[in-house]
């Protein structure tokens, strides 16, 4: 019965794999209801800090700041991009859809004749712009559960910086949004400088014009921060709704597959021992006939 005990070792092996696939597969659903709710509760901000901002960039105050688009320098044929990844796998084609799709956006500005620059956020992100050879500005790993803006910003105010002394024409940021539980759907979206296209929610073509106290300086250099702050933090936070719903569905998966293959090798195991035993009485009848 060497082959049954073979069967059997098998048989054990993966019934632990689908212990541990389906201890991950709760941890990944435990953890999926908070960072949802903490996208959720992100969303309205971010929403209405772009909308001002856009507003603001439609209007025409005193004082114009880089990331409106007085800024940049015509001349720099480079382009920015700022790759939202997670730090861990077993999440299915979370990272390789988002990585897709940046790296073709990014071969079409190749072709215009731009250079890309990237900062990364998340280990997988920063391993693969490494090993295609991207320029690699800054990056921040190990985020965790629960961003941080201070963990956050650090990193992409390198590209900000660069951004504002004219070195890059735009600023790019990829992510995966989070629609439901079974579907993430990766992005790409402009971030600098402010596209016009993002006035979307207001009715008519009236213009826009504010009153800055206490200057418009102060008021426009804060808010911007803020814009870029919330856009970011708002990007993560999708991601990881969008990493553990993956990670949850692929950890189903996995354990769905591995009792499928408990159920096949159990079959084999029962056909082998009944082969071996029908062969034992086979033998114990054909001696006693002989005897």
């Amino acid at each position: 019965m060497a082959v049954g005990k073979e069967i059997r070792g098998k048989i054990k092996s993966v019934e632990n794999t689908k212990k541990i696939t389906k201890a991950m597969e709760m941890v990944a659903a435990s953890k999926m209801r908070k960072a949802q709710d903490r996208m959720r509760a992100a969303r309205p901000y971010s929403d209405k800090i772009r909308n001002i901002a856009a507003n603001m960039a439609s209007a025409n105050p005193e004082y114009k700041h880089a990331f409106l688009g007085g800024g940049s320098d015509a001349q720099a044929k480079a382009i920015g991009f700022i790759v939202v990844t997670t730090d861990k796998g077993l999440c299915g084609g979370l990272n390789t859809n988002v990585l897709r799709l940046m790296t073709s956006r990014s071969r079409e500005l190749e072709n215009e004749g731009n250079q890309i620059q990237a900062v990364a956020i998340g280990n997988k992100g920063f391993g693969f712009l490494n090993r295609v050879g991207v320029k690699v500005l800054a990056h921040a790993t190990q985020i965790g559960d629960t961003p941080h803006l201070d963990k956050l910003i650090g990193p992409v105010k390198v590209m900000l910086d660069e951004f504002q002394a004219g070195k890059l024409d735009a600023v790019y940021i990829c992510y995966t949004k989070f629609i439901n539980t079974m579907k993430q759907e990766p992005m790409i979206e402009q971030l600098l400088p402010l596209p016009a296209d993002k006035v979307k929610g207001d009715k008519g073509n009236h213009s826009w014009d504010y009153i800055y106290e206490p200057d418009a300086q102060t008021v426009i250099d804060e808010l911007l921060q803020r814009y870029v702050e919330a856009l970011v933090y708002q990007a993560v936070a999708e991601n990881l709704a969008s990493e553990q719903s993956a990670r949850m569905v692929a950890m189903k998966s996995a354990s769905d597959n591995a009792g499928s293959v408990i159920g096949e090798l159990k079959l084999i195991y029962n056909k082998t021992r009944q082969a071996a035993i029908t062969k034992e009485l086979s033998e114990i009848v054909a001696g006693a006939a002989a005897v």
